[in-house]
């Protein structure tokens, strides 16, 4: 467990740089209940800050899980308006969103997995408005992660503390190992960003992944993109840090101009199921083929979502050296895995990834390649091997990462 001055430097982290909390905000924390000592360590941190009011949202798999298994598919997938007006009431009040994501990768497995996938269908729909506002960056929020026993023994299976371990993992790949975490993440960003430089500035038309494990792929731009690394710029000015820990620099891909086959890398946990050893094909833009040898109706039913989750919303590049690929570790969450590797995203494109995007309509978004889409789910292409490469417009090709790591 993640205490003591790590657990206030934790919190002071989260809210300072992540959510970057001002002095008059509201604050939502979303929260598993049995870590009441983070949700407070946070709350004593927004109060610092400044916040009006921390109002926490307690998550518990266990009890979601006693639903599913009990309740209809009919009552599980008719989602509250209450409960949609308290996630849009975030919005129009200017609150902030902190999502303690510490979730059990197998709590779900003996579910069936269309029945998931219907609930999740449903509660992503009702909630779109919400999911268009985050994505816009209406709202500062902030995706963070803390150990749990039934997360820890998937990773520590034979471990004698496997929540002590997962703790000091999180703390190297969250740098507050350091001696001044906030000054070392500043340093941290200000790396991200001049690589987001450099590609802003080359113009790339499409971006080439090639490895050994059957991944070729090649992913069109959208017009007028924008590479954005770990600090965004909310649509009120202030600047905030959307994951800790962070390690990518992403932009949006065009939704018609994706060819190719990408091999996954990692397996990625969706709705508390493992899908793993998986591959898609991408045909102008559009998924044409998929397998999976776990987790095959999970994908299915994540692809069938809507149009949007039939191509993709992100492009993300980060190298094999980053404090998370360095752990070699899989943490089974795609927070910390997607941190250890290129990866992807199927479904909704973040509007702000490309130029004025959080002030066009969808139908200028749509015109510009952007995908739009109920969902937006990571998945890792990245191998220690992986050969990254840059195409301009006039054929210019040039490298960008060999053998898994960064060569700007």
């Amino acid at each position: 467990m993640i205490d003591g001055k790590v657990l206030e430097n934790y919190a002071r982290l989260v809210i300072n740089i992540g959510v970057n909390l001002q002095k008059g905000q509201g604050l939502e924390i979303i929260c598993p209940v049995e870590k009441y000592q983070v949700a407070e360590a946070l709350t004593k941190a927004g109060y610092e800050a400044g916040a009006k009011i921390v109002q926490v949202r307690w998550s518990a798999q266990n009890i979601d899980k006693l639903n599913y298994e009990n309740a209809s598919l009919d009552v599980l997938t008719d989602i509250p308006k209450w409960y949609v007006d308290s996630k849009n009431y975030l919005v129009e009040k200017g609150f902030c969103y902190v999502a303690v994501s510490a979730e059990d990768p197998s709590a779900f497995k003996n579910i069936s997995a269309q029945k998931i996938g219907e609930i999740y269908k449903a509660r992503s729909k009702a909630l779109k408005k919400y999911s268009d506002a985050i994505m816009a960056n209406k709202i500062r929020w902030c995706v963070v992660s803390v150990p749990t026993y039934a997360w820890a023994k998937q990773i520590f299976p034979n471990a004698e503390n496997p929540e002590e371990e997962l703790s000091n993992a999180i703390i190297k790949t969250m740098r507050l190992d350091q001696e001044n975490p906030l000054s070392t993440w500043q340093e941290h960003i200000a790396t991200l960003e001049k690589r987001a430089g450099f590609l802003n500035s080359s113009n790339f038309e499409y971006i080439h992944f090639k490895n050994s494990i059957g991944t070729d792929l090649t992913v069109g731009l959208c017009d007028n993109h924008i590479w954005t690394s770990a600090k965004e710029k909310a649509q009120d000015g202030v600047g905030f840090v959307a994951n800790l820990p962070t390690e990518e620099v992403f932009t949006a891909p065009h939704r018609l101009k994706v060819d190719g086959v990408v091999k996954s890398a990692l397996p990625l946990c969706e709705n508390g199921q493992i899908i793993d050893d998986f591959s898609i094909t991408f045909k102008q833009g559009k998924i044409v083929d998929f397998y999976a040898q776990k987790g095959y109706e999970t994908l299915k039913q994540l692809i069938e979502t809507d149009k949007g989750t039939k191509r993709l919303g992100e492009i993300a590049l980060i190298g094999k050296n980053s404090p998370v690929a360095k752990s070699n570790l899989l943490f089974f969450n795609t927070l910390f895995d997607e941190n250890a590797s290129c990866h992807l995203a199927i479904g909704k494109a973040y509007p702000t990834t490309v130029l004025d995007g959080d002030k066009l309509s969808k139908k200028q978004l749509e015109s510009l390649g952007v995908n739009d889409s109920a969902e937006h789910v990571d998945f890792m292409i990245g191998t220690p091997d992986l050969v990254v490469t840059g195409i301009k417009k006039d054929g210019t090709k040039v490298p960008l990462m060999l053998d898994g790591d960064w060569l700007i």
